[in-house]
């Protein structure tokens, strides 16, 4: 689990100034954006990213995703561990899919420094963001102004000033917590069964030697400590290294006020699976890759935000679809016989390859290798 080493006291000096492009956030998708506005053309424009922590400091999630992905993105340094196999477990039988491609856990610090070691000419600083006034960020160590501002909080969507709800329970969040105990195992496993949660689900992703087992539940308000520790003893390990989060499963807006916002502070986390590594990747490609238009001049600020919203809106439909299936499981996991029945009825070669074929599509990996931001919108629609 990553130490703390952010800055206190007398060490977080005053910060202030005005900059081209302003990144707040520092995890998966706003090191993504920040990778590609280190491609703009000279003389290079000044970005400053910043976040409450220091990079790769503060771990929430299971730290899993397509083994495309990070290979594609010059992450794979960080895998720990790759799987091809899914083991599925309801309450009245378990199943072994195998995925049509690879599934990878990977270590969040080593990822977080490869991917900040793509952005060389980046500035970063470590600062709390309070609030946006208008066109400026307030920080706890002062004011920072830029004409392109990129809120990758997170869930919180801290630079948003809409009076839609944001804290859970009222906002469309679910909420997952994972303990990190010493361990070695070879199978990635999922449990749909109500003896943990009723709507949600548990997992057990191996990661080298560790394990990272928890319980995510798509209700808000049903608290996971006690199931994510009887299922880490039923796996058969102890409840060593808590950590959790809120997951967002709803699209918001993608632009407020000419404001971009990226990963999970703008919904993209997969509705039903809880996914939103890969998708903070492609939609920091996407969000960056417009970004980079407008310094080298080859678009205007207003052009990219209608840009970025069209590319986010095109991709709405099929998470609002898998909201749907999200929905779904929650009615049906509280009936074993019946998901028992959902499960088994998957248990095919050909539907386990094309469905997981059109899921990768979601958010398909070669979206990574392109480097022409209009062709990329345009082409790669999932």
């Amino acid at each position: 689990m990553p130490s703390r080493a952010t800055k206190r006291g007398e060490d977080r000096t005053p910060l202030s100034g005005s900059y081209d492009v302003l990144i707040c956030g520092a995890s998966f998708a706003g090191l993504t954006v920040a990778r590609e506005l280190s491609k703009t053309s000279h003389p290079p424009a000044r970005v400053l990213m910043i976040d409450r922590y220091e990079i790769g400091e503060r771990q929430t999630s299971a730290c899993a995703a397509p083994a495309d992905w990070l290979r594609n993105l010059g992450l794979d340094a960080a895998i720990r561990q790759s799987f091809r196999d899914l083991v599925i477990h309801t309450p009245r039988r378990s199943f072994r899919w195998t995925l049509p491609w690879d599934f990878a856990t990977f270590d969040y610090q080593r990822l977080c420094a490869l991917l900040r070691a793509q952005s060389p000419g980046v500035e970063f600083e470590t600062a709390k963001v309070e609030r946006r006034e208008g066109d400026v960020v307030v920080t706890d160590r002062g004011e920072l102004t830029a004409p392109l501002i990129v809120d990758a909080l997170g869930w919180r969507r801290v630079l948003s000033n809409a009076p839609e709800p944001i804290q859970p329970p009222a906002a469309r969040l679910s909420r997952g917590l994972e303990v990190h105990p010493g361990a070695v195992r070879d199978d990635l496993e999922l449990w749909l069964d109500p003896r943990y949660v009723p709507a949600g689900y548990g997992w057990s992703f191996p990661a080298g030697d560790e394990v990272r087992v928890g319980i995510g539940s798509f209700d808000p308000h049903r608290k996971v400590k006690d199931p994510t520790v009887r299922l880490a003893a039923d796996v058969g390990v102890e409840s060593h290294g808590y950590q959790g989060n809120w997951i967002p499963h709803q699209m918001r807006d993608p632009i407020e006020d000419g404001v971009f916002f990226v990963g999970d502070s703008a919904g993209h986390c997969i509705p039903a699976t809880a996914e939103g590594i890969r998708t903070a990747f492609y939609f920091g490609l996407a969000c960056g890759r417009e970004l980079r238009a407008v310094l080298d001049g080859r678009s205007s600020h207003v052009e990219a935000q209608a840009r970025y919203r069209s590319f986010c809106e095109e991709r709405r439909r099929v998470f609002d679809a898998l909201l749907n299936v999200q929905t779904l499981i929650g009615h049906v996991n509280p009936r074993p016989r019946a998901m028992t029945a959902v499960v088994r009825a998957m248990d095919n070669r050909r539907f386990l390859d094309w469905s997981f074929g059109r899921y990768l599509r979601i958010a398909p990996p070669e979206f990574a290798l392109h480097g022409s931001p209009r062709r990329v919108l345009h082409d790669s629609r999932a």
